[in-house]
């Protein structure tokens, strides 16, 4: 859009933003994918900067869930919803939005309210980053979205660790045991050993324990450091 003016001539065309460098960060149902991408960018000096003026952006897989119908989100109501199938995301929605970051655009991307299982009419702004950090259960499942990914990690943590605590954070979702236990061995468990579990062989690097095993030596071993970055480790 040409900014208004007297007689100043026609506004320099706006520069197009660098590509940003899409790091793909899978593992099973709380593994640590959230903790693992906060920590690169707390060691990338990101983590208190600006969201408008961060060189580091996370974003989740979580975002893009359908909509559900209303039989579907009954059915989520109480549990009985797959929401660990590959079919639960939109994947129109994020292949286009992932496409938009990597050419460097900013982009809106949905909000998920997972107490009541809708799609909110709020959208969250990205702008241009130099490094976006993608997170989710299957996001390597898709090959289109795999493809795009400069680096993949896989967050490779104990099924016993993940239980726990994947119950201590749905309970803090307002959700009951019964119900949590329920739907992991219903949908959860068999859905990580189908979708999630295979897609560890695309990975670049597999990080044992998540947040754990990392650190600053094991992050410059990601190649974080390197061009297109310009990202120092560290303050």
């Amino acid at each position: 859009m040409a900014s208004a003016g007297g007689g100043a001539g026609p506004a320099e065309p706006e520069r197009p933003h660098p590509k940003p460098f899409l790091i793909g960060v899978s593992g099973g149902t709380a593994s640590g994918k959230s903790t693992v991408c906060e920590k690169i960018m707390e060691l990338l000096g990101q983590n208190e900067v600006d969201h408008r003026q961060r060189k580091v952006v996370i974003l989740s897989q979580d975002r893009f869930y359908k909509v559900l119908t209303t039989d579907q989100k009954a059915k989520a109501l109480k549990g009985q919803y797959n929401f660990d199938h590959p079919d639960a995301f939109d994947n129109d929605l994020m292949h286009t939005t992932l496409k938009n970051i990597v050419e460097g655009k900013t982009v809106e991307v949905p909000t998920y309210d997972f107490v009541t299982h809708s799609r909110l009419a709020e959208t969250t702004v990205v702008y241009p980053a130099d490094v976006v950090l993608f997170e989710g259960i299957l996001v390597f499942y898709s090959q289109d979205i795999r493809d795009m990914f400069h680096l993949r990690l896989f967050v490779d943590t104990d099924s016993d660790v993940r239980l726990s605590r994947r119950v201590l954070r749905d309970m803090k979702r307002g959700r009951d045991l019964e119900q949590i236990l329920t739907q992991y061995t219903t949908f959860v468990k068999p859905a990580f050993e189908e979708f999630c579990l295979p897609t560890k062989k695309y990975a670049d690097v597999i990080i044992p324990r998540g947040v754990d095993n990392m650190g600053k030596r094991e992050l410059s071993s990601l190649s974080l450091r390197k061009p297109p970055l310009g990202l120092a480790i560290g303050k």
